[in-house]
């Protein structure tokens, strides 16, 4: 039936592979599946100047009501600050807190879903004021922050110099990604809010008492700064001796306005004092709270998370929306996050995959001696691609990194049935059978052959295809794509691929031959 009706059979495989085609566009995209580590880590990120002791009691705070609320969790711990190996250095006001959960056994209602629970531990938390917060999982967090300098899954990176215009862009900027869909903790890196103390000095006032602004600004750095005078020494070890004003001194406004400035000699030759007071004015405002570059450049990151959809959708409709913002000239924007690593696997992948398809084509045109027939085989491969798009549509898993390798394997193994066919039916033809005859004996021969390639592939990766424990995440795409991709090519390769031999070697020469040969050898029975 199909060689009794080639149009029909080379339409519809034209029209399922179109259409293939125009799904994928439709799945998404993600630089790797996430995976489930069975833990929460949720950064709590304070007002800058926070003290050590107030960040711990408000740390201490979310702990504690975690706990109370939440008994699926089994232990809460945080890091406040910079350790003493300073490899993370991080301010006071921030705090890298883990949330480890109990087996799923021991949980009140263990099919409760895990992004129902985190879901939960975000609203809970919310409701404690005066922290913003980051959720990740432990892994993933430093793995992002290591691989990209940023912890959140897409990041928004404004380069320029003026701070206050890159802080007023970024404000911009976080409240375009709050009206998307799918966005989750939009956050803006803190650059401004370190309150500052600013030391205003009257220069007219200084100079009436002989004073010039170095004489004032040392004291003033003595007093708060310190100033060496002097080395201790213990055995073969010296330190240095810091002289400066006590903590509840440097901490006092009125204490540190009486602060005594040495004015010149006198003709007497003695020495006088003036309150600081007297040739300066104290102010206390938000300043700088830290200056990021990146190649040199200023810059300051709008991040966020992508809940319930797939990341290469979410910064689509991101960048569309952010094609309206405008910038001041020399200021410019870029995109970081895990997008970043997607775009470069991305472009990547368009090098490897066509040389690897182009490396299969050589060895095809080896084993066949002939461009024809490489390309009959070589036809497997987009009809493998139609059943692989498919199962990843029918199992709502976006592009990833791990399906793309499943794809790069589904090439070989829809070659390899091709090549098991072909050759075959090219054997036939040589022990000088015509090509509709060695279409159709090679065709029904090789179906055994080919349908057990086609299984042993299959099954060995629905194992992969239905995990559900630790990086199941990952496996789950690579093997979905394999079998998928593997049942369409089976399918198509048996009913396709001969059809497309016959229509490809119709005007050889020794069909020709054959065709009059036919005549010859009846006229002497006749």
């Amino acid at each position: 039936r199909v060689m009794a009706a080639p149009a029909v059979v080379l339409t519809a495989a034209a029209v399922a592979v179109a259409l293939s085609l125009l799904l994928a566009t439709r799945l998404g995209s993600e630089f790797a599946p996430n995976l489930n580590e069975g833990d929460f880590a949720i950064q709590a990120l304070r007002i800058p100047g926070t003290s050590l002791t107030q960040s711990l009691e408000m740390q201490m705070q979310i702990e504690k009501a975690l706990k109370k609320e939440f008994p699926e969790i089994d232990r809460v711990f945080a890091r406040t600050g910079t350790a003493e190996i300073a490899s993370d250095p991080m301010p006071p006001n921030i705090s890298d807190g883990y949330i480890m959960l109990k087996a799923r056994s021991e949980w009140p209602d263990p099919a409760r879903p895990r992004d129902e629970l985190l879901a939960a531990v975000q609203a809970s938390v919310d409701r404690i004021p005066g922290n913003n917060y980051e959720f990740s999982q432990p892994i993933q967090l430093r793995f992002n922050e290591l691989i990209s300098g940023v912890r959140s899954d897409v990041a928004v990176k404004i380069f320029g110099d003026d701070m206050a215009v890159l802080e007023k862009s970024a404000q911009t900027v976080a409240g375009m990604l709050q009206q998307i869909a799918g966005a989750s903790e939009v956050k803006v890196e803190q650059t401004t809010g370190l309150p500052m103390l600013t030391v205003q000095i009257d220069r007219e006032k200084a100079s009436r008492y002989g004073l010039n602004m170095g004489d004032v600004q040392d004291a003033i750095s003595t007093a708060m700064g310190g100033t060496e005078a002097g080395t201790v020494f213990q055995g073969d070890r010296r330190f240095d001796i810091q002289v400066r004003l006590p903590d509840a001194v440097r901490n006092d406004l009125q204490a540190l306005s009486r602060l005594p400035i040495a004015l010149p000699r006198g003709a007497e030759g003695r020495i006088g004092f003036v309150p600081l007071s007297a040739v300066a004015t104290f102010e206390t405002a938000p300043g700088p709270n830290q200056v990021s570059r990146e190649d040199g450049k200023r810059r300051i990151v709008v991040s966020a998370n992508v809940r319930g959809r797939d990341m290469g959708s979410f910064v689509g409709e991101a960048q569309q929306k952010l094609q309206g913002l405008s910038l001041p000239p020399g200021y410019w924007t870029r995109w970081g996050g895990t997008f970043e690593n997607l775009e470069s696997a991305t472009r990547r992948l368009q090098i490897v995959v066509p040389v690897a398809l182009l490396m299969v084509f050589v060895l095809l045109f080896a084993m066949f001696g002939n461009v024809r027939d490489g390309l009959v085989v070589f036809t497997g491969i987009p009809f493998a691609l139609t059943g692989g798009i498919l199962a990843l549509w029918l199992r709502d898993i976006p592009l990833s990194i791990s399906a793309a390798v499943g794809f790069i394997a589904l090439s070989g193994v829809a070659v390899l049935n091709g090549l098991v066919m072909i050759s075959w039916i090219r054997t036939l033809r040589e022990q000088g059978a015509s090509v509709p005859d060695a279409v159709t004996e090679g065709a029904l021969t090789r179906l055994r052959p080919v349908l057990m390639t086609a299984l042993v592939a299959s099954l060995g990766f629905v194992p992969m295809a239905i995990a559900t424990g630790t990086g199941a995440e990952v496996q789950r795409p690579l093997a979905t794509v394999v079998i998928g991709g593997i049942l369409s090519s089976t399918l198509l390769t048996l009913l396709v691929l001969p059809l497309l031999y016959r229509l490809v070697h119709r005007n050889d020469p020794s069909e020709a031959d054959a065709a009059g040969a036919v005549p010859t050898a009846s006229a002497p029975a006749a």
